[in-house]
């Protein structure tokens, strides 16, 4: 099987492991008579892959049938797949053929299969297990020969869940899976699309193609593409059409991509509860004790070294007091408190000239709730009782520190 040529006959851009993957399934499927149920978001080109299944079977010299089941009313489905009898309903001025039926021997494609309603999925589930179908306004079963493949932009297994599309229909459809990847999870083809389109509008419209400088390219890429491949093809034909300058740049690629959805990175909530305030007090106070715990080892380690120099090599005392006031008296950033956390270190010196250490660590007490009732006493105290500057300091509500006041029985 060769994958450049069956990309290059259906029209296909793409060189990521995901869109290989998807036509490899196809073709292999294609010889069954097994039903496919293809699923990706809208604009990922899901309508190429029925016509790869329809032309590597058996079928292919049979009909074909490309159907949006979204696109028909709903009270005029039924008539457009199974047909209808003349007087069947009003309007029904004579009889008609069905999808089903001017398709049989070939392939027929449902699109948008999750728009079906629930009484005509029970029609097709009939067809898709016995091969019978009945027109509308019609008591005789008729047969039909035909190889369904199913598209949907949905989450089919959500619908089930939610009663709006059967079961037992679901895994009759989904008996070979192909999932078609969105364009922001195959970077690598997002440019080569780009260029395809670009080419394709020049000649259209008679004008020289359209490039992209680096930092373009770059953006182009990053963007998350909601409508995926459509949206990419009609963002390159406005800039086809409406840019006079032919290299386009990353201020003007900005012009054409929808302000609030520009990228693929993260987007930050605001602390809008008393919930998620706490949280975040909780996880700044294990962030001090995490740093206080690393800073004395830190500590030991720089010890440690002084003890190991050779002889004759000198040691400073004031050296390590500025060290030790430069390491432990530094003012907490979130709290502009000081971390009280005092290791006394005494250095002796031996008959040998070298050192030995004799350190003994005196640490305050690193229990969670003991530093909470020093930071509150400390802001408090800085604030001369003032509640609401005092949270405002500590990064939580005013009413989280009067329940802590309260919890705690802080005097203020």
């Amino acid at each position: 099987m060769d994958v450049n040529k069956i990309k290059q006959r259906f029209e296909i851009i793409g060189n990521s492991p995901a869109l290989h993957r998807a036509i490899e399934i196809a073709v292999q499927v294609a010889p069954t008579d097994l039903s496919v149920l293809i699923t990706g978001e809208s604009g990922t080109g899901k309508e190429r892959f029925p016509q790869i299944i329809h032309q590597h079977s058996t079928r292919k010299h049979g009909p074909y049938s490309a159907v949006n089941c979204g696109a028909i009313p709903e009270g005029t489905i039924d008539s457009e797949l199974f047909g209808h009898e003349k007087g069947s309903f009003t309007g029904a001025h004579e009889a008609r053929k069905g999808y089903f039926e001017e398709a049989n021997g070939g392939t027929i494609f449902l699109d948008e299969i999750g728009e079906l309603p629930l009484s005509t999925q029970v029609r097709l589930l009939r067809v898709l297990e016995t091969g019978e179908y009945i027109r509308v306004g019609s008591s005789k079963a008729q047969k039909t020969n035909i190889r369904l493949v199913a598209a949907t932009n949905v989450d089919i297994q959500k619908a089930v869940q939610e009663g709006r599309f059967r079961e037992d229909l679901y895994y009759r459809l989904n008996t070979v899976p192909i999932i078609i990847a969105p364009l922001r999870n195959r970077k690598e083809d997002i440019y080569l699309l780009f260029r395809k389109f670009a080419q394709d509008f020049a000649e259209k419209y008679m004008m020289p193609v359209v490039r992209l400088d680096d930092e373009a390219q770059m953006m182009l890429e990053n963007y998350r593409w909601p409508g995926n491949i459509r949206q990419l093809k009609n963002i390159t034909e406005q800039l086809s059409i409406i840019e006079q300058d032919r290299m386009i740049t990353a201020e003007r690629i900005k012009l054409y991509l929808p302000a609030d959805n520009r990228s693929n990175l993260p987007v930050l909530m605001p602390r809008d509860s008393e919930e998620r305030s706490f949280k975040s007090e909780r996880e700044i106070l294990y962030q001090i004790l995490f740093d206080m715990k690393r800073d004395v080892n830190d500590l030991k380690k720089l010890v440690n070294t002084l003890m190991d120099r050779k002889e004759g090599m000198p040691i400073i005392e004031s050296d390590n007091q500025s060290l030790l006031d430069r390491l432990y008296n530094e003012q907490d950033v979130r709290f502009n408190t000081p971390v009280n956390v005092q290791p006394q270190i005494h250095v002796k010196r031996v008959d040998d000239s070298r050192f030995e250490d004799t350190e003994e660590i005196i640490e305050e007490s690193l229990l969670l709730q003991d530093k909470e009732i020093e930071l509150i006493n400390k802001s408090l105290r800085k604030h001369q009782g003032k509640r609401k500057l005092a949270a405002q300091e500590l990064g939580i509500s005013e009413r989280t520190l009067y329940r802590k006041i309260k919890e705690f029985g802080i005097e203020e």
